[in-house]
């Protein structure tokens, strides 16, 4: 899988971000996407392969896999990354719907065009709450798919065409682990993140506009 996109949108975003915003950014590209392309994806590649019961039943080994691992854990962190990712598109596009903006009336309608204001603004904290409501939806769903965040070195399996309860074994479980955790532990930071922005955003323009009520009151 080419994840040059994902890279490009992520840098696209990190112009119009605020500091906090950045800070994600550099935690989804470094601490996830990096580690994912470089490390974890590689660790799972053969994870069917990989993964034996003491019995040779045809089909046992396959249907216990399909039952404890309905989908494939870095398949799951792909489409997480795409998708927490992709409501930065939504910042993306405002700021080039402002520029064609002014291009097409061919005068400066905004002081500048990636300015967090108005229209702007409120596309931004809605970027931040499907980003926060993906982040958690994934890992209320990981938690559901495989009964917890954890790798366990052997399951029992009883499911047809097993002939009786087999002992399936899991390859490199603790190095499993391992990601497993680093993985969740920067999927949970980046949804303290993201809510920590939308707190600061929403102070920072209510402190505003109180200040500009107040300072209209005084004229």
């Amino acid at each position: 899988m080419s994840w040059v996109f994902l890279r490009d949108l992520l840098s696209g975003v990190n112009k119009y971000s605020t500091g906090i915003g950045r800070i994600w950014v550099a935690v989804v590209f470094i601490f996830r996407l990096l580690v994912y392309v470089a490390a974890a994806e590689n660790i799972w590649k053969h994870e069917h392969d990989e993964f034996e019961c003491n019995i040779k039943q045809p089909g046992c080994e396959n249907v216990c896999f399909d039952h404890f691992f309905p989908v494939s854990h870095i398949r799951f962190w792909a489409l997480q990354l795409i998708m927490v990712s992709t409501p930065s598109l939504l910042v993306v596009f405002y700021v080039a719907y402002r520029e064609n903006r002014e291009k097409h009336h061919n005068q400066k309608l905004y002081k500048n065009p990636g300015k967090i204001d108005g229209g702007l603004l409120c596309t931004y904290l809605i970027s931040l709450i499907l980003k926060t409501g993906l982040e958690i939806v994934f890992l209320v769903l990981f938690y559901k798919l495989y009964n917890g965040f954890k790798i366990p070195r052997l399951v029992k399996c009883d499911i047809k065409p097993c002939p009786s309860t087999v002992d399936c074994y899991i390859s490199k479980p603790t190095e499993k682990m391992i990601f497993l955790y680093f993985l969740v532990a920067t999927s949970c930071l980046c949804v303290v993140l993201n809510l920590s922005e939308l707190s600061y955003l929403i102070f920072k323009y209510s402190t505003k506009c109180y200040l500009k009520r107040h300072m209209k009151k005084q004229r």
